[in-house]
């Protein structure tokens, strides 16, 4: 490395266990305007070589997906043609068999139009989500929501 050169940045996806991660993946998917991966091609391929067993797997949308795993991807971002899997903004939902039970260490803020906080927080209602309260202080306003299995997102 030369000295006006630096390191390519990280690529990274934020992981959320779930006890559900395909409904977790729709719902996130319909609250962020994102699309669920589609990793059928590369399960179909997996399980032709008998690397992987079908019990790995389940359908979901009409296709072959993982049982343990579901992911979201912004649709406008890059993904690979042959796995499905998003190189860009994404979310990994990933099955875990404990239950959440304490706050999240790690939220996600929701930035909804300007003048249309309260038309977004109906719209993640009606999709699944609870409101938990509303904050007003000096430094802005928002809402603080819970997604369908309870982890903690803002709308501001």
């Amino acid at each position: 490395m030369t000295a006006t050169s630096r390191p390519a940045p990280l690529h990274f996806k934020i992981v959320i266990d779930a006890a559900a991660p395909h409904a977790q993946a729709d719902f996130w998917a319909a609250a962020l305007h994102y699309e669920v991966e589609d990793n059928s091609a590369l399960i179909e391929k997996l399980l032709g070589f008998g690397a992987v067993p079908a019990e790995l797997t389940v359908e979901s949308h009409g296709r072959r997906a993982w049982r343990d795993l579901a992911a979201v991807r912004h649709p406008d971002d890059p993904f690979q043609e042959e796995s499905g899997t998003g190189l860009g903004r994404r979310l990994l939902f990933q099955r875990v068999s404990e239950a959440k039970t304490v706050k999240n260490r790690i939220h996600l803020d929701v930035h909804a139009a300007d003048g249309e906080r309260e038309e977004e927080v109906a719209r993640l209602e009606a999709l699944g989500a609870s409101v938990q309260r509303q904050v007003k202080e000096a430094g802005g306003e928002w809402v603080v929501m819970t997604d369908p299995e309870g982890n903690e997102f803002c709308v501001h």
